[in-house]
């Protein structure tokens, strides 16, 4: 938490009361050759997979802009990287956020508004679902930020094979959930005599029981009304039947019990070696799993497949992550640069940069068809991006097997995108407290709920 509000400082103090002249693009073509000099990208995922994809990718992009590029892609601790760098004053042209991150941003003038940028760009302007711009608009209908990716959601991921062994059907209710869970963890799906568990998932953050939370018509993080009233769902009353059935789940030792400590390599993990039955995931990790584990063994009988959470008196309520964006700060030195990089990136040449990679490292074409290299099947057709956000792309290879599902039952099923803002950090340690410790047994729900909501009206982290 410190670390985020400090570099929150450092923005405040780089970026905000530094201006630059404004220039747009309205040519729907090829960038190649359009721009001059040098451009400065932070990236948080996108780029290649190891050192050597990564140089074939910025080779890539050099190749498309006509210009230099300069990209950085922080192992891990992204906001540390981003912090050192900003203290020691340098300058980005373009910086791969997320939403939270951008509301910070916002608030303190950091970020260049691009609504005319935007509207300019016969590409930005039409290759991106209208309703989409909608996710990162202020209400002043003021946009800061463009799509690096089409943000899938967390979602239940089941062994289908299990499943079928079984003979079980996918559950739709709480009790069906419970029934095949149980079945996951004492009917022996392996068929081998193996420990097996019913449902893990990454101890935090804890707003993947969105599918589980959807029982009581709940969704994760803030809600904020037309006054401004901000309340938090899963601190109400109405959280605790959800709670005592996750700590049931827990008691009859259902649930993994190490479920607090995981990480999401664990629990990934722990799906790939058929030690879990259920895991809450993002959708495009249906089809990562199923494509690590057929490229590991052909015949395997391995599926993964995503399905609907509960649902309660809304339907389904599926959580959709926040938007992964491209920003400009104020201060970028190549806003030229920035803005062809920006329309690049959703073209179709751009797609499939980000989706399969590199042309001649990660795929080529033969015979008129994609053909992915070794590089390429490793890297999984990801490249930051699994599913562009461009209304006219079309996959020349198609996705990983059960992804296209799996994201479908997001976009049809997710409730909102929601709201952060910059407290959110604090409120969510408080939340992830006291619902680990309802689901361990370590106070009732009852007691977890009531705590929680004090610590949080304390802290001026909710309104009621």
């Amino acid at each position: 938490m410190l670390k985020k509000l400090k570099l929150m400082g450092v923005f405040l103090v780089l970026l905000v009361g530094t201006s630059v002249l404004t220039a747009c693009s309205d040519d729907d073509n090829e960038t190649n050759g359009e721009s001059n000099g040098t451009i400065r990208i932070l990236s948080g995922v996108v780029g290649g997979r190891d050192d050597e994809g990564q140089e074939h990718f910025v080779r890539a992009l050099e190749e498309y802009l006509g210009m230099e590029v300069e990209m950085v892609r922080p192992p891990a601790d992204f906001d540390q990287v981003l912090l050192t760098s900003l203290a020691a004053g340098e300058q980005w042209d373009i910086i791969q956020i997320n939403t939270p991150t951008m509301d910070n941003l916002v608030d303190q003038g950091a970020l260049m508004q691009l609504n005319d940028i935007i509207d300019e760009s016969t590409i930005l302007s039409t290759h991106i679902d209208p309703a989409e711009w909608e996710m990162v608009a202020y209400d002043n209908g003021n946009i800061y930020g463009v799509f690096s990716t089409q943000q899938g959601g967390p979602l239940p991921v089941l062994r289908q094979d299990w499943l079928d062994n079984l003979g079980l059907e996918v559950p739709t209710t709480l009790d069906e959930f419970e029934a095949v869970l149980r079945a996951f963890t004492f009917d022996d799906p392996t068929g081998t005599g193996a420990d097996t568990f019913g449902l893990t998932f990454a101890g935090e953050p804890m707003f993947d029981l969105q599918p589980f939370f959807s029982y009581a018509g709940l969704r994760g993080r803030y809600t904020i009304a037309e006054d401004g009233t901000r309340t938090i769902e899963y601190a109400t009353e109405a959280a605790i039947p959800v709670l005592e059935w996750l700590n049931g789940l827990y008691e009859e030792g259902i649930l993994d019990p190490n479920f607090v400590t995981n990480d999401t390599a664990t629990m990934r993990e722990m799906m790939l070696t058929d030690q879990v039955g259920m895991v809450t995931d993002w959708d495009a990790w249906v089809g990562l799993y199923n494509n690590t584990r057929r490229n590991d063994d052909p015949d395997t009988d391995f599926v993964a497949r995503g399905i609907a959470g509960v649902p309660g008196p809304n339907g389904v309520m599926v959580r959709r992550g926040d938007p992964n964006i491209w920003v400009i700060p104020n201060n970028a030195a190549n806003l030229e640069g920035a803005i062809a990089f920006l329309e690049f990136w959703h073209t179709y040449e751009g797609n499939i940069l980000g989706t399969l990679g590199p042309e001649g490292h990660t795929w080529n074409m033969e015979d008129g068809e994609y053909v992915l290299t070794e590089a390429g099947i490793a890297a999984g057709m990801d490249h930051g991006v699994i599913t562009p956000n461009n209304v006219n792309f079309v996959h020349p290879i198609g996705l990983n097997p059960g992804l296209e599902e799996a994201r479908q039952i997001v976009l049809e099923n997710y409730w909102q995108v929601e709201h952060s803002g910059p407290d959110w950090n604090r409120a969510e340690e408080i939340i992830n407290l006291y619902i680990s410790q309802a689901i361990r047994g370590e106070m009732s729900a009852a007691d977890a709920i009531e705590q929680m909501r004090t610590e949080l009206l304390a802290a001026d982290l909710i309104d009621e």
